[in-house]
């Protein structure tokens, strides 16, 4: 990063960002720890204790990323390997997290469709589009595409593997974003009826945000991605448009949390705030924008 002070703000977003990250991380945590079901459970065992471990490896992940921040913003003093090397770190653990959280509840949707329940609210369905399918595809593939950008990132290899690789995780994220937030509104639907969506606008207006907007953004995405591969290095990107994918990624989240402020859980409490809400791990990506506003105007390159 240049040492420009006309990038203060981006510094200072990127602090927020982190800060919001570990501290949100650790919440869950601890929250996780204090709170969990009895281990006599079968399935709490084998779901819930992993999925706390992931947690906790998150939560690890961004005290990392805070305190290489925290060199940029007061001290920038880390030499290039040693802040490949803590990248590296930050990327691993946010791959233990994807793997240990939800590759277990994958296996436990599996699992659900011989229980006695898997015809109830239409079971087998339901627990396919909002546990089994999204769980696999984050522990197996979004894990994946993390462990071969740590791989890639190697000082061994060329600027441009860890690029090509970085834009495709970023593309991925997006579209987990989209798959696990669409399942929860289907599940939704399934639950409460297409009046829960059909009657109240601001559900109407989430769900679309949700299934054609993040949608939409990560096909976007995708395309920015593919069409970027071959950049040599971080000059040639065009960081506003990255700018603009990080912001509209972190106003999905903030849009719904303030929605939920001001207008409660419209239709009464169900399937889709108890997810976006209740249980949602990646809500501290509404602090986003900090980063991706900062973007938009950056003068300099990297």
């Amino acid at each position: 990063m240049t040492d420009s002070g006309a990038d203060w703000p981006l510094r200072f977003g990127m602090f927020l960002v982190s800060l919001s990250w570990f501290s949100y991380m650790l919440y869950e945590f601890a929250n996780g720890i204090i709170n969990r079901g009895p281990l006599t459970v079968f399935w709490i065992l084998v779901t819930d204790v992993p999925g706390c471990i992931g947690i906790g490896f998150r939560a690890a992940a961004g005290f990392i990323a805070l305190v290489i921040v925290l060199f940029y913003v007061f001290r920038r003093d880390l030499s290039k390997p040693e802040a490949l090397m803590a990248l590296r770190m930050v990327i691993l653990l946010e791959a233990a997290y994807w793997f240990l959280s939800f590759f277990m509840s994958g296996i436990w949707g599996i699992a659900w469709f011989s229980s006695p329940y898997a015809d109830a609210f239409g079971g087998v369905f339901l627990m396919t589009i909002e546990n089994t399918i999204p769980c696999f595809v984050q522990s197996i593939g979004l894990a994946g595409v993390l462990v071969k950008l740590f791989l890639e990132l190697s000082p061994n290899k060329p600027a441009k593997n860890g690029i090509k690789w970085g834009l495709i995780v970023g593309a991925f994220y997006v579209f987990v974003f989209w798959l696990n937030n669409t399942g929860n509104w289907i599940a939704a639907i399934v639950e409460k009826g297409t009046d829960y969506v059909l009657l109240y606008p601001a559900n109407l207006f989430s769900f679309v945000l949700t299934t054609v907007g993040l949608l939409l953004l990560a096909l976007y995405t995708t395309y920015f991605s593919k069409k970027s591969v071959g950049a040599e290095s971080l000059a040639e990107l065009n960081m506003h448009t990255v700018g603009v994918i990080v912001t509209f990624v972190g106003l999905y989240f903030g849009v719904h949390y303030v929605m939920w402020i001001f207008l409660g859980s419209v239709g009464g409490w169900g399937t889709w705030y108890a997810w976006i809400l209740g249980h949602n791990l990646d809500l501290w990506s509404m602090s986003l924008p900090f980063v991706g506003l900062p973007l938009l105007f950056q003068k300099r390159t990297f």
